[in-house]
């Protein structure tokens, strides 16, 4: 049973966007962690499989029991050490920014985030086109509206919130990528046109250090073209 000022060690991997929620959500909180790094180029080792049997990360130790999925990870953290990152569903006006919180990252994940690899993947400048068209109708109807007040986040707010925890990880990339050929650089211009909240908002997150801190853009730009075998 985890006690009151639990023990956390975090088993990550700082190129794995899933895992970067986790690191996202730790920073703000300030609460200090032990990181164990796994390496995702090899088989998972006997040891960390009896951690998490998924092999995935991130996983997070809390005293003698250990959470997995990086959306329950953050979850969790957030509820354990309450902060500006999201209300308690019990506060004034809490259950509802919970919900709008939860439908923007379901939206971001689902109708723009989905398609980023497709994008990536795409191997002729039709399909690119397509691809890249598809994500920016998306921005303009479903996400744009959702940013209308963002102060730069979500809601309004100074500071990150569980919105961004759950999505900033996917923002940078999609922001930073287009200088390694993985995304159409005439698809940001487009998107910075089109959808001028979308573009401050994911300007302010790529930027902000909670963000950006473990995430090394050239490195992660170069494994994941090496990995898809994009030249």
């Amino acid at each position: 049973m985890a006690s009151q000022n639990p023990k956390l060690k975090l088993y990550t991997n700082h190129g794995c966007p899933w895992a970067h929620r986790a690191h996202i959500a730790l920073s703000e909180l300030n609460v200090p962690f032990e990181e164990e790094v796994i390496d995702l180029t090899v088989p998972r080792t006997a040891e960390y499989l009896k951690v998490n049997p998924r092999g995935l990360v991130p996983s997070l130790g809390v005293d003698d029991e250990v959470i997995t999925e990086s959306a329950v990870v953050s979850a969790y953290l957030t509820d354990a050490f309450p902060s500006h990152l999201v209300p308690a569903s019990n506060e004034p006006g809490g259950a509802l920014k919970r919900a709008r919180i939860a439908f923007f990252v379901d939206t971001f994940m689902g109708k723009v985030n989905a398609n980023t690899y497709p994008l990536i993947r795409a191997t002729t400048d039709e399909e690119r086109t397509a691809v890249s068209q598809k994500i920016v109708e998306a921005v303009v109807k479903e996400i744009e509206p959702l940013l209308a007040n963002a102060g730069p986040f979500f809601g309004g707010s100074d500071k990150l919130t569980l919105a961004e925890v759950l999505t900033g990880s996917f923002v940078i990339r999609l922001w930073t990528w287009p200088k390694y050929g993985l995304f159409p650089e005439a698809f940001i211009a487009e998107l910075k046109a089109k959808t001028p909240n979308f573009a401050r908002w994911a300007e302010a997150v790529s930027k902000h250090p909670s963000v950006n801190g473990i995430f090394d853009e050239k490195s992660t730009a170069l494994r994941t073209k090496e990995r898809l075998g994009i030249k």
